[in-house]
């Protein structure tokens, strides 16, 4: 019987749809804009791909609302081996959390969260001088390290299957400066991670010329359409094509040579939509997630009233084979899954399977 501790942190990602690159310090202003808990589904959906494999886990749990109400929605009977100091969870509660399921022995900790708790986790084990593997429920709004799994019900399937582990990095980056518009890594540590396809790969920065891609794209641009620009340096170039310097790691909404909404929240951008829109991507290098990783502005409700236009380098696209998504709605994922026309140049196209 593999035993498993289980933890969610419950306000990661809620700054993404809203525009604010992540929750660290971050809740308030969160909530004011709006934002939503979009971790506790996550959560679910992880335990429910859990359940399905494995029903006779042993899991172990923190207390709401860290998780346990979760657990049992799934059909789980946890073991409760701790609660959250008070009303607010922190850092530290995710850190008790781990130190108890290590006490108690668990051969895999199964996290939800983002890069941040991702690093509690991970430095967690190791101040405990232990080597027990940890799995990671994306729901942060970041996640560049590479011990997450692709979905959360991913994530589920993973806990319950993975036969063995190999080691795998935990990076982070300061949000402050995540939201000035620069990207500065730091490896925080490495840890035991299960073996598995649907376990992502780390974020690779940069990738190759797009001057051509760029050029390609604003020369096909039409009158009256809408476009919204994801993140990046690829889609950076195709603004810098058009006239404007564009928010690197925002969103921004753009027609007939007027910027409508510079790094906006999802409210923003679907106030600006008209008749016919375009979203303008480019999937993340070494991952080839094209929505669900530090876009999820473009929320379902955006992409349901828009064309897509994915773009690449040529270099980007050898490193990653498959472009994959995770909008946080099933049925959404199932409608972009399939083969897509990646544009790479002025006029060249390449055909890439969304998995």
């Amino acid at each position: 019987m593999r035993r498993i501790g289980f933890v969610l942190n419950p306000i990661a990602g809620m700054g993404g749809r809203v525009g604010l690159k992540g929750t660290d310090g971050k809740v308030e202003e969160a909530l004011a804009r709006g934002a939503e808990a979009r971790a506790p589904d996550r959560a679910r959906e992880a335990l429910d791909g859990l359940f399905e494999r494995d029903r006779t886990v042993d899991l172990l749990a923190y207390g709401d609302p860290m998780g346990a109400s979760e657990a049992r929605a799934a059909g789980f009977d946890p073991t409760v081996v701790g609660r959250p100091d008070g009303e607010e969870t922190g850092a530290s509660d995710t850190r008790a959390a781990v130190a108890a399921f290590l006490e108690a022995g668990v051969d895999l900790v199964l996290f939800v969260g983002g890069d941040g708790t991702a690093v509690d986790v991970a430095e967690t084990i190791e101040s405990a001088g232990v080597e027990t593997p940890m799995l990671g429920v994306p729901a942060g709004v970041k996640v560049y390290s590479s011990v997450f799994a692709v979905t959360p019900r991913a994530a589920g399937r993973i806990a319950a299957t993975y036969e063995r582990v190999e080691a795998r990095e935990v990076n982070d980056i300061d949000e402050d400066d995540y939201r000035e518009g620069e990207v500065h890594t730091e490896l925080k540590a490495v840890v035991s991670v299960p073996v598995a396809e649907e376990v992502q790969a780390g974020k690779q920065l940069g990738g190759g010329s797009v001057e051509s891609l760029a050029a390609g794209v604003a020369e096909d641009v039409e009158p009256g359409t809408t476009y919204v620009f994801g993140p990046g340096s690829t889609v950076g170039a195709i603004e810098r094509e058009l006239g404007f310097e564009g928010s690197p790691l925002g969103v921004d909404v753009w027609r007939d040579g007027e910027v409508l909404v510079r790094d906006g929240g999802e409210r923003e951008i679907l106030d600006a939509l008209s008749e016919r829109n375009v979203v303008v991507v480019s999937p993340i290098g070494g991952q080839g997630f094209v929505f669900g990783r530090g876009n999820q502005q473009l929320s379902p409700a955006v992409l349901r009233r828009s064309d897509v236009l994915i773009v690449a380098s040529r270099s980007k696209l050898d490193g990653i084979g498959v472009l994959r998504a995770d909008t946080g709605d099933p049925d959404l994922d199932e409608e972009l899954r399939g083969w897509h026309r990646v544009r790479t140049g002025r006029f060249e196209r390449r055909l890439v399977e969304l998995v």
